[in-house]
């Protein structure tokens, strides 16, 4: 206590005498200088009393005014100042919940308990929804939880039934790896947004996964096992599907326009209505599937393996159909060909338009799907 008295007493003193400092600056300001501003207008001239002395008093008025416009100015900047720090401490004090969250929702991610998970899975979701600078990171840890989670062959885990079984007897996803179905909807979510170019999934184990709706462009599915999954009206713009198995799966009304479907297995795959502009399949397996009314200009189809597909309605009008093999393709009066190219020549076998497709709501749902034989399993 006695070693503070001094020093507050110092502090007193200056602050006396800033005041007094102060008041003699105004003193001089209103009392001295409006009679000096006012002699020096008058240079030397003779007035009456009261003509000088109301001169006097408008210079005062206008200093006064000039006085207060100043301090409105101080005020307004210190408020401004004010505001700001309180903006940077809330900033800090929001990145730093942030950090929190996004901390323990990664340690969610290791428990043993599939809610415990699910819940971190979620907490991750929202988090990148909220943050756009945590929403690339949370992408690469939602890519990286489904390819350490569910590789491709599979493991031995209990949620991954091994390579052969055949697929009518795994169940969906979201029933046997629940985790991982959210992950993969979080991924498919966040992907609409993002500013990095390429995404990993390859090498995954996604049989019978529902991505009905979600964004993967520019996603790397490369060697990915993609049996049986919805990809109804899914976005997989420039995605790389090299090798990839997509026996079954559901692609109508989606969008793979310039992806890349190299020496992929797309036997019985359901693409109606599709937009498959400028992809390339070459060397692709697309026996049974059907292609009815898909967009498939300038889709690169070389030795692709289109026997009994059904290509009815489907424009192929500027399609690479170089050494591709047609023999059994179902096609109609609304099929589109390449100038000069001879259906008939091919093997195609010309047949009635189907008319409207029918309504998605009507398809039986993913968990009672089953997946038809194939007449053309090898």
């Amino acid at each position: 206590m006695e070693t503070g008295e001094p020093g507050q007493g110092r502090r007193v003193v200056a602050a006396l005498l800033g005041g007094a400092v102060g008041l003699v600056v105004l003193g001089a300001v209103f009392v001295v200088l409006p009679g000096v501003v006012v002699d020096h207008d008058l240079a030397g001239a003779s007035v009456a009393a009261q003509d000088r002395l109301k001169a006097v008093n408008d210079v005062r008025t206008t200093l006064l005014q000039v006085v207060g416009g100043l301090v409105v100015l101080f005020g307004a900047y210190a408020t401004w100042r004010q505001l700001r720090v309180s903006q940077d401490g809330l900033r800090a004090t929001q990145e730093g919940y942030v950090t929190d969250r996004f901390s323990r929702a990664v340690d969610q991610l290791g428990s043993d308990k599939l809610d415990v998970r699910i819940g971190g899975l979620h907490a991750l979701w929202r988090i990148a929804e909220q943050s756009g600078r945590d929403r690339e990171a949370i992408i690469s840890i939602q890519a990286a939880y489904l390819r350490t989670h569910l590789p491709w062959p599979p493991t031995g885990r209990p949620q991954s039934p091994s390579a052969d079984v055949p697929i009518n007897d795994i169940a969906p996803l979201e029933t046997r790896a629940a985790d991982a179905q959210v992950a993969l909807t979080a991924l498919g979510v966040l992907c609409r947004d993002r500013e990095q170019s390429w995404v990993n999934l390859s090498v995954t184990d996604l049989r019978r996964a529902d991505c009905d709706g979600l964004w993967f462009p520019e996603v790397n599915f490369d060697r990915t096992c993609m049996e049986a999954a919805g990809f109804y009206h899914a976005n997989l713009t420039q995605a790389s599907l090299v090798s990839v198995n997509l026996r079954h799966t559901d692609l109508t009304t989606a969008i793979l326009r310039r992806a890349r479907c190299v020496l992929a297995d797309l036997r019985g795959a359901k693409l109606v209505e599709t937009d498959l502009r400028d992809a390339d399949f070459t060397e692709t397996d697309l026996r049974e599937a059907n292609l009815r009314k898909a967009d498939a200009r300038g889709a690169v189809l070389r030795r692709a393996d289109l026997r009994l597909a059904d290509l009815r309605g489907t424009d192929l009008s500027t399609a690479d159909l170089a050494e591709a093999r047609l023999t059994g393709a179902l096609a109609s009066g609304r099929t589109r060909w390449p100038e000069g190219f001879d259906p008939t020549a091919a093997g195609v076998v010309a047949t009635d338009d189907p008319g409207p497709e029918p309504s998605p709501l009507l398809q039986p749902p993913g968990m009672t799907w089953q997946a038809p034989p194939l007449r053309s399993a090898p």
